[in-house]
């Protein structure tokens, strides 16, 4: 899809268009390059392949939303210069995505948070009046839905596991939830897409995000956690400290070798 894209020429340009894609493709890279810590660290060999390819499933997400972002704004600018020509303040992706992982079951808890969130948006935006963005959440969809049984069953078994396990997990959701409000935050951009058809107010999902997340945490036997206070600014650039590091390693080659082509 990607080369596809960039085959075509330039659509009429939409700044709107250009920041929602902006914002869902950040989310995917950030929470990509946080999910490829896991490689070889994950508690189990196939813990590694399954997170792996979760993670080259959100780059490929990443790459075609910033591909379309760049047609969008009327620039043309590529997945590269989004990933690596950009400071922090300039990325807009949900704070939730950029958190460090924790242990194990902290990543798991925001998996939750996130791919139940996504399966919702996509689904929708499979309906968008934007092709392109039409026709990116229609293939993204299954790949999320692959996303989201993960996170639901290791929720489950890590809940009803031993002692230990349910008090981790319990800890990574509580840890973890102040940050997922942030993903149906409304603004004018949202509410003009959405009022067109070419976009999903992310308001919208959030019922059905919280009666779906509900149900798995009680199937594990755990508490929906009521944070007292709720995380905000990553869509307006303001980062967490564990930004910095983070979008660090992820441009540490483009930094070294500017201009590289392999």
């Amino acid at each position: 899809m990607t080369s596809e894209l960039h085959d075509a020429p330039l659509p009429l340009r939409n700044d709107d268009v250009a920041a929602y894609a902006l914002r869902l493709g950040d989310d995917a890279l950030i929470l990509c390059q946080r999910l490829c810590a896991w490689v070889t660290n994950a508690p189990t060999i196939e813990e590694d392949l399954a997170l792996s390819n979760i993670a080259l499933d959100l780059l490929g997400h990443a790459r075609t939303l910033l591909d379309l972002s760049g047609r969008a704004d009327g620039t043309g600018r590529r997945d590269d210069d989004f990933a690596y020509g950009r400071t922090e303040r300039a990325f807009r992706n949900a704070l939730l995505t950029e958190l460090p992982n924790g242990d194990f079951a902290v990543t798991v808890a925001r998996q939750l948070a996130y791919t139940h969130y996504t399966c919702l948006l996509y689904t929708e935006l499979a309906a968008s009046a934007d092709e392109g963005l039409a026709a990116f959440a229609a293939r993204a969809v299954k790949e999320a839905e692959y996303h989201r049984m993960h996170a639901s069953q290791w929720t489950v078994r890590l809940g009803l596991g031993t002692e230990e396990s349910r008090r981790r997990m319990q800890a990574g959701l509580d840890q973890v939830w102040p940050y997922a409000a942030e993903l149906f935050e409304r603004d004018e951009v949202t509410d003009r897409l959405d009022s067109a058809g070419t976009a999903v107010a992310p308001a919208r999902l959030r019922t059905a995000w919280q009666r779906e997340v509900t149900d798995v945490v009680t199937e594990a036997g755990l508490s929906v956690p009521a944070p007292n206070w709720q995380a905000t600014g990553g869509r307006s650039g303001l980062h967490t400290e564990a930004f910095a590091p983070l979008l660090a390693e992820l441009q540490s080659v483009r930094r070294q070798y500017p201009g590289g082509v392999w």
